[in-house]
């Protein structure tokens, strides 16, 4: 079966710039270019919240693992971590001195990257937002960074046409990919984290080796790659570009599957789900549409080495293997071992570290509004204690 489009939202009043889904799948939360956020419930009939905070146009949007926080980073060159309730209340820090592109957690949920037209990437511990560390080597705006899966490495791409990739220990940029002809738009890691996808204004898609440092496959379209999402089996990516589609690569065989028509106008984000069965994509048309992904949801058990690269257009791409060394689904004779009691005694006990996560999610997020809220009165208090000290002076005088 082909991708269907599910759903579509209105709501936004300027271009959407940034989707990206709850963990449960609950909700979908987008940016836009009207200064705002927009929390989307996947149920029918439940009404949308706008979170309104940002001075100017919100840039980029992110669920925490948990699914109790998300991060938002605006042109107005600060980053606000929101509680996806109803109040939508929110802390907000000056995160970097220009626009800020880009806000991803760490799969841990504890570290925040944040990337800016500052042409500067900053690690932020997510509990009472305090920086960590600055990675500056990139000579232009940083479009977009991601911790990979197991959070050791960071990946950057940038308007200087590279993307680097950085030891978050040591801090030190391991390697610099120089194969693009144009500004990198958007980058992320492979779910295995062997591997990477850059695409950009030169229209195509990179994917390159993260172990060898080497291209793997080289994807040539015909439209400006404005954003891009790895399947979670680590089969297929979906792009959208400026020329208003959604591309799907098959990236077992190395070539185009489906060019999905919605947007009106470019397409300027998309992101699959954490499980993978729908992806949302947003537009300049003021639209967020979610599609079923509708792929065999097997996905078969073990990726097998794909020998060639190909492009979209046919032709031969790197001659270099594509394996990123992925074990999608696990085979009905290694679970064998394992008693259906001990495997949902271990999903109950997995619920409940999440659960307890979360709610330490929203307990820091509600202590730092609290310590903002006493700060704001301290302030206030001070001002009208200057206030009546300049009143009795000028009586006495």
């Amino acid at each position: 079966e082909d991708p269907s489009l599910e759903r579509h939202f209105k709501g936004h009043r300027d271009a959407v710039t940034s989707v990206d889904f709850s963990r449960a799948k609950k909700q979908l939360v987008s940016g836009s270019m009207d200064s705002s956020l927009m929390i989307w419930s996947m149920k029918p009939q439940m009404r949308a919240y706008r979170f309104v905070g940002h001075k100017d146009a919100v840039l980029c949007v992110h669920f925490s693992p948990s699914g109790h926080l998300v991060a938002s980073g605006s042109r107005d060159k600060t980053v606000r971590l929101w509680i996806p309730s109803i109040k939508g209340e929110s802390t907000v820090f000056k995160a970097h001195t220009a626009t800020v592109r880009s806000v991803h957690f760490s799969s841990d949920g504890q570290s925040l990257v944040t990337a800016s037209d500052d042409k500067t990437i900053k690690v932020w511990t997510v509990h009472r937002q305090k920086f960590l560390f600055s990675l500056s080597q990139h000579i232009n705006w940083v479009r977009c960074a991601r911790f990979s899966p197991d959070g050791r490495l960071i990946v950057s791409s940038s308007d200087d046409k590279t993307v680097k990739l950085w030891d978050k220990t040591s801090r030190e940029c391991i390697h610099s990919f120089c194969e693009h002809g144009g500004f990198v738009n958007h980058v992320d890691f492979h779910p295995s984290g062997n591997c990477i996808a850059a695409g950009g204004t030169d229209s195509t898609v990179k994917l390159w080796d993260v172990r060898m440092n080497r291209l793997l496959q080289h994807y040539q379209g015909n439209s400006v790659v404005n954003s891009l999402s790895f399947h979670p089996s680590g089969n297929y990516l979906v792009t959208a570009s400026s020329d208003s589609t959604l591309k799907i690569l098959d990236l077992l065989e190395g070539r185009l599957l489906y060019t999905l028509h919605g947007h009106q106008g470019p397409a300027t984000c998309v992101a699959f789900s954490r499980d993978g069965d729908f992806f949302a994509s947003g537009g300049s048309d003021e639209q967020v549409m979610v599609w079923k992904t509708n792929f065999d949801t097997d996905y078969g058990d073990v990726v097998k080495p794909q020998k060639y690269g190909s492009s979209v257009d046919g032709t031969h791409g790197t001659g270099s293997e594509m394996d990123c060394g992925i074990h999608h689904k696990k085979t009905k004779t290694q679970d064998s071992g394992r008693t259906h009691e001990q495997q949902d005694e271990e999903t109950s006990l997995a619920k409940t570290l999440e659960h307890i996560l979360g709610q330490l999610d929203v307990l820091t997020q509600t202590v730092s509004i609290l310590e903002q809220r006493l700060t704001l009165t301290e302030d206030k208090l001070k001002e009208c204690l200057e206030n009546q000290q300049k009143i009795l002076q000028n009586k006495t005088n």
